[in-house]
């Protein structure tokens, strides 16, 4: 899933919470950070779902921004070490720590045409929607199946981390519209270009 937010377009394709925040620091070289400022990290909350759409955070601040941040290099790190079979303790320290706050409050409130639908039992802080991010980490971290699905995307230039769930977990990008696409037209450009040098299919097509 794709939302455009201002001069970004925010993708939500990874199948988590906590992979969807490391998302946004695994953009092409030289791309703009959209958590550059704090409107941009509302921006995210709200899109990711962090937040019920209609929370006001007008709170969110420099300091806001420097802790998503920091969690956001902190679980890249954790991905990357498991992905390559390396510890990565400092990492999982500050995760963890993070992850031993309490979460915002949930509530159920009545939408406009009746149905209940998740609300925040108060305003949230910046710890608690830490907390949120950091235990959904934590639990894919601790999730055997889950883990079994982890993959890098294959796509160059990009480093999304996202989870196979796809039949036979043959995924090879995080999104077959963006990366998948452009693999597939400089693959076309290859074969109309250098046929020979063209660089074969893979059985059964998996592309998705």
């Amino acid at each position: 899933m794709a939302t455009r937010r201002g001069s970004y377009d925010w993708r939500f394709d990874t199948g988590r919470l906590c992979l969807d925040l490391v998302a946004t620091g695994a953009g092409s070289p030289g791309a703009t950070d959209p958590l550059d400022r704090p409107e941009g990290l509302a921006d995210w909350l709200v899109a990711a779902g962090a937040v019920p759409p209609g929370t006001p955070l007008d709170v969110v601040d420099d300091h806001w921004l420097l802790r998503f941040r920091q969690l956001r290099s902190a679980v890249d790190r954790l991905l990357t070490a498991q992905l390559g079979g390396r510890p990565a303790d400092g990492a999982l320290e500050r995760v963890n720590a993070l992850a031993a706050g309490a979460p915002p409050g949930l509530c159920a409130v009545r939408a406009r045409n009746g149905a209940l639908v998740r609300g925040l039992s108060a305003a949230p802080g910046c710890t608690a929607l830490l907390a949120a991010v950091a235990r959904d980490a934590v639990e894919l971290l601790t999730d055997p199946v889950a883990l079994a699905g982890l993959r890098r995307c294959e796509g160059d230039h990009c480093r999304r981390v996202y989870l196979d769930t796809s039949r036979g977990r043959r995924r090879r990008w995080c999104s077959s519209e963006v990366c998948g696409n452009r693999e597939r037209v400089a693959r076309h450009r290859r074969r109309h270009t250098d046929p020979a040098g063209a660089s074969p299919e893979r059985p059964g097509g998996a592309e998705t």
